[in-house]
């Protein structure tokens, strides 16, 4: 359930806050650990016969790079409590 930041007390903010960061920290590690699948994967990519398998790494390479993307875009958000302006 949303609740809106002006209802939260100032602590409130602060825990989820510093939660946020904490959680925040940890994505630069997971998108390494992705991109090293992503390696791996393009090495058996490069060295693989047959279309159908080839195929299929690459279409996991695109989910996989689908998913550092939005791993980025949450890694780069600002702050995730504030509200968002409505013209």
């Amino acid at each position: 359930m949303h609740i809106p930041s002006k209802f939260r007390s100032m602590k409130d903010r602060s825990i989820m806050m510093a939660e946020w960061e904490k959680e925040r920290g940890k994505i630069p590690d997971r998108i390494s650990e992705l991109e090293d699948l992503i390696r791996a994967k393009q090495r058996l990519m490069d060295n693989e016969e047959h279309f159908e398998t080839a195929c299929l790494y690459n279409s996991e390479i695109a989910g996989l790079a689908s998913v550092i993307n939005d791993l980025w875009l949450w890694y780069r958000a600002a702050d995730p409590l504030a509200g968002k302006a409505h013209h």
